[in-house]
């Protein structure tokens, strides 16, 4: 899954940002480009639909280490929330290394969500992926809104493997860099397997 390029002693790594429209996929990345990438004039890439937007930037944490003597390099992709480009979804997925599912909170939106999760089981089955294990975070979004319902009422419906789960109100920053982080802690004990 993962891309070693043995000339730049680098080890590159896909984590994948999937979950219904509007959850928040986006604004983690813009919430991580803005306070990394962005503060050195850095660029995100953004290809657009004509409702949907798919990002994606690379991202080079510094604080997780070499792998054997190698940099580990980060692409974070999103992709598009809605069912109808699910042919993007699919494409997005190919070589993905982590996901993190980001939950919109909000009562009315817990039908999107278990769509979206289920879409995201399926899209990883048709790449052949063993969804158990995957490196995989579940991130409630949208804690702030009044609607947002209690964390265990979303576990109860939304946990699949006993994965981490962080809550986020990504507009803001909060629990964005530590669903990142652990994201990337769990692909590179992944890596450091094989």
């Amino acid at each position: 899954m993962s891309f070693i390029n043995f000339a730049a002693r680098e080890i590159n790594c896909k984590i994948v940002y999937y979950g219904a429209g509007l959850g928040g996929k986006t604004t983690n990345l813009q919430w991580i480009f803005e306070q990394t990438l962005g503060k050195s004039g850095g660029k995100m890439i953004s290809l657009a639909t004509e409702t949907d937007r798919t990002l994606f930037f690379d991202f080079l944490p510094l604080d997780l280490g070499t792998i054997r003597g190698f940099k580990t390099r980060f692409h974070l992709y999103t992709v598009p929330g809605q069912v109808f480009y699910d042919a993007s979804r699919k494409l997005i997925l190919r070589g993905v290394d982590g996901v993190v599912f980001v939950a919109d909170s909000q009562e009315e939106r817990m039908d999107a969500n278990i769509e979206a999760l289920e879409n995201l089981e399926e899209n990883l089955r048709e790449h052949n992926y063993d969804f158990k294990k995957m490196p995989y975070i579940l991130q409630l979004n949208k804690r702030d809104l009044p609607s947002a319902l209690p964390v265990e009422d979303l576990k109860k419906v939304l946990l699949k493997k006993n994965e981490p789960v962080f809550e986020a109100v990504a507009f803001q920053g909060v629990g964005v860099f530590e669903t990142l982080k652990e994201c990337g802690r769990l692909v590179l004990a992944e890596l450091k397997k094989g």
